[in-house]
């Protein structure tokens, strides 16, 4: 990272350094001119520490992880969760379909279908990223005339759906889980989202729930218009 690439944890200034390195490797932690306290404390803390306070939305933990440090990970982390929330979608839809028929196996092991459910995550993901980003476009760049980095806030939105990890256990224990739990799972996500909006903009909450609001809802559209697409297919198959 450049000259001033990194951000105080505390005020969100912009500050040259996260630590001095003395000979005999004695570092020291940069104060912050702004605000007088530690540009970056995590640096000293355990990984651990630092992903409860990520999970608990500090806002000092998302600054640290989101401006400090050089995770490349948004991408795999990206498509380890929709493969997770596309098999859970996928055994819910054959966990009411149960028959002693040994074609049926046949047909629950049909990688099209698996697939599809992973097409249809992927999608309802692009369009709440697309749904958040056009809003703060209007929002922030047209109405504020401020300037966005589009390419931070992508990978700001992808880090902090880091949630959807929870989805495991309802994979491993297969029908041990209930909609309340997924809904639980789903609010986390979004406090998420606009805990890193809010991070990255420096803005109010205010707005960043707006954003994620319009994003949900961008993906719920995207959703309806999929299935709705779909049972016109399946239809027209059963017409013909």
């Amino acid at each position: 990272m450049g000259k001033d690439s990194f951000r105080c944890v505390e005020c969100n200034e912009k500050a040259p350094e996260l630590h001095r390195d003395y000979s005999n490797g004695i570092l020291k932690i940069t104060i912050c001119e702004s605000c007088q306290k530690p540009v970056d404390k995590y640096i000293e803390y355990d990984p651990v520490i630092i992903l409860i306070d990520a999970i608990l939305c500090k806002t000092q933990a998302f600054r640290h992880i989101l401006f400090n440090t050089s995770l490349n990970i948004h991408w795999k982390l990206c498509v380890f969760c929709l493969l997770c929330e596309a098999y859970l979608r996928w055994s819910q839809l054959h966990g009411t379909e149960q028959s002693s028929d040994p074609a049926d196996i046949i047909r629950y092991t049909k990688e099209w279908e698996f697939y599809g459910m992973f097409g249809l995550a992927a999608l309802e993901l692009a369009a709440f990223c697309g749904g958040v980003l056009c809003f703060l476009w209007v929002v922030v760049g047209g109405l504020q005339g401020k300037t966005l980095d589009f390419s931070l806030l992508l990978q700001a939105l992808l880090l902090s759906c880091y949630g959807k990890v929870l989805l495991i256990p309802a994979v491993i224990w297969e029908h041990d889980y209930s909609p309340l739990c997924l809904g639980l799972i789903k609010m986390f996500v979004l406090t998420s989202n606009s805990q890193a909006i809010r991070v990255i903009l420096n803005s109010s909450r205010r707005l960043s729930l707006l954003a994620v609001c319009v994003g949900l809802l961008t993906e719920t559209c995207a959703s309806q218009a999929c299935e709705s697409l779909l049972w016109s297919g399946q239809d027209m198959l059963t017409f013909d």
